[in-house]
């Protein structure tokens, strides 16, 4: 072989090579925390249906179930070790791996502001680094938490008050004289009917995909953080992706990261609903309200101080606190 016809066969070789290594479409093995028609699981329904048929050759998503497949406090696990490849949940259900999560529902600052000062590359690090995942996504940003009750309040003091609650306001309720009480979303109604609780947090929206209006009369304003529901991936399958899979995930992720402005007004459409179901909206006072928001800061990022100490000044600088 002359070294013409060497130099031919190689440069033939190598015009070829991009379309030889070019990955083939793949298939992401998805979960979801959230029930299939409840509010929450909307934005990722939306995703998934978005990215299959935009992204067919390329990338295509899988839901092989929700949270009768998978309880919600395993999914974060799963997503670790790779029993799936993607997962709508929301940081608190895996803060025992991440305990930093937490500051992604004190925030107020909206997820495009965290992707240019700096909270979303650090958090995506944390979690790279002790969960083996990536956070590609923010699903609901802008939605307050509540508190609901059925006996009425008319300060920032709850001191009696037995309220259901999870790991990110617990220190919260604490703060505000009330008794947490771990339940599960699935048994407050009951919860609720027998008098086990007076009360829960929850976000602006969703009590009626669970039925819970039934049982509730108040409504506490002010609301109080910022419900955080995210798309996580895992880092192995993430790195797996050739880089046109990688640009099209973060196109769609941009995408639907937009759909959050519409967050505002659904909980407004939603405060409509359960004041026509019967759920007075109780006002605290300037006053009050302004104590209240200060306890649920203070004592939210007292808990990150506490769990992430050598992240906790960090955390600060970019998410607030």
């Amino acid at each position: 072989m002359n070294n013409q016809f060497k130099k031919i066969v190689a440069g033939g070789f190598l015009t070829l090579t991009p379309w030889l290594v070019l990955a083939e479409e793949i298939t992401l093995k998805a979960v979801t925390a959230f029930g299939q028609d409840t509010y929450f699981n909307q934005r990722f329904k939306q995703f998934v249906e978005k990215v299959n048929a935009e992204g067919k050759g390329l990338v295509q998503i899988k839901v092989i179930g929700g949270p009768e497949s998978m309880p919600p406090f395993e999914v974060g696990n799963s997503v670790r070790a790779g029993v799936v490849d993607m997962a709508n949940t929301t940081g608190v259900f895996h803060a025992n791996m991440v305990p930093e999560t937490l500051a992604m529902t004190l925030t107020d600052k909206p997820m495009s502001e965290l992707r240019e000062n700096g909270g979303y590359a650090l958090m995506d690090k944390i979690h790279r680094d002790k969960a083996n995942m990536v956070w590609l996504a923010r699903l609901s940003d802008g939605l307050e938490y509540h508190v609901y009750t059925n006996k009425k309040v008319d300060s920032a003091d709850f001191s009696g008050l037995k309220l259901r609650g999870v790991p990110v306001y617990r220190s919260f309720f604490q703060a505000l004289g009330a008794t947490p009480l771990q339940v599960a979303p699935g048994e407050v109604f009951t919860a609720l009917e027998r008098g086990v609780v007076d009360g829960y947090g929850w976000p602006a929206v969703g009590i009626f995909d669970l039925g819970w209006q039934e049982k509730t009369r108040y409504r506490v304003e002010p609301g109080f953080y910022n419900v955080e529901v995210s798309l996580f991936m895992n880092q192995n399958a993430w790195e797996k992706l050739d880089n046109a899979q990688r640009e099209y995930l973060n196109k769609q992720v941009a995408w639907v990261e937009s759909l959050n402005e519409g967050a505002a007004a659904d909980a407004e459409a939603e405060k409509r609903q359960q004041a026509e179901a019967g759920i007075e909206a109780i006002a605290l006072s300037a006053e009050q309200a302004s104590r209240f928001q200060t306890l649920s800061q203070q004592a939210g990022w007292q808990a990150v101080e506490q769990l992430s100490p050598q992240f906790v000044q960090q955390l600060k600088a970019s998410f607030g606190g």
